[in-house]
């Protein structure tokens, strides 16, 4: 899915009745909070500075490895969820599973949706967190196309349910606006830091790839632990 980082540069996120949404749709909201993405990455430029060192890096495998592999995804990328739904599983096996590598999972946003189901996939916790990924990346055909905004918030959080969180606590990780400002800046640095452009994307050990099949990135994971 090739998509500029960029494109969130027009789009804002505003907290609206228990779901966020893009544009301008929810302006003059009572109680809503808008937020300018890229503006938030970008915010010291006007004197206001977002931390994002709260948000915490989502990571199996073995920290110690000789090899450390990057993904950027997107929740809404097809070929990210082709990725997850197969190679994902045979690398999980033979190089995650075997501490072989230490694997770190970076959402891109690309959109609106990708931002509310990273939300939720984050209010699993990091211990649940991969095992949410899987449940969202499965089912990603039916709660992104699900219809209008509200329809695909109430499919992601259906998801959530299933995966054992509660209603309060599925609300409360969707209405963070201050934990999505963070997410978002965080996003940026890090796309911008490794050159990001597309999804999926790997770093490994610090060389960027595109996506590729599973052969390949076994040569390449082998290559980089020798």
């Amino acid at each position: 899915m090739n998509r500029w980082i960029g494109i969130l540069a027009a789009l804002a996120v505003v907290a609206v009745g228990g779901w966020f949404a893009f544009g301008s749709g929810g302006e003059g909201t009572p109680g809503a909070t808008s937020i300018n993405p890229i503006g938030a990455a970008n915010a010291q430029e006007n004197g206001e500075e977002i931390d994002t060192s709260g948000i915490v890096e989502m990571q199996i495998g073995n920290p110690d490895a000789p090899v450390t592999m990057i993904e950027y995804a997107s929740y809404t990328c097809p070929h990210c969820a082709n990725f997850h739904n197969g190679q994902f599983k045979q690398l999980k096996k033979e190089y995650i599973d075997t501490g072989k590598i230490n694997f770190i999972y970076r959402e891109v946003y690309f959109d609106r949706y990708g931002l509310w189901a990273s939300a939720l996939a984050r209010c699993a916790g990091p211990d649940k967190f991969f095992g949410m990924t899987d449940m969202i990346y499965a089912d990603q055909q039916s709660w992104s196309r699900a219809g209008d905004p509200a329809a695909i918030v109430e499919e992601l959080r259906k998801i959530g349910r299933l995966a054992g969180l509660e209603s309060d606590q599925i609300e409360a990780c969707m209405q963070d606006g201050d934990k999505m400002r963070s997410l978002v800046a965080w996003y940026q640095e890090n796309a911008e830091a490794d050159g990001i452009s597309s999804t999926p994307s790997f770093v490994i050990n610090g060389n960027l790839h595109s996506n590729m099949g599973y052969n390949q990135m076994k040569d390449i994971l082998d290559a980089a632990g020798s």
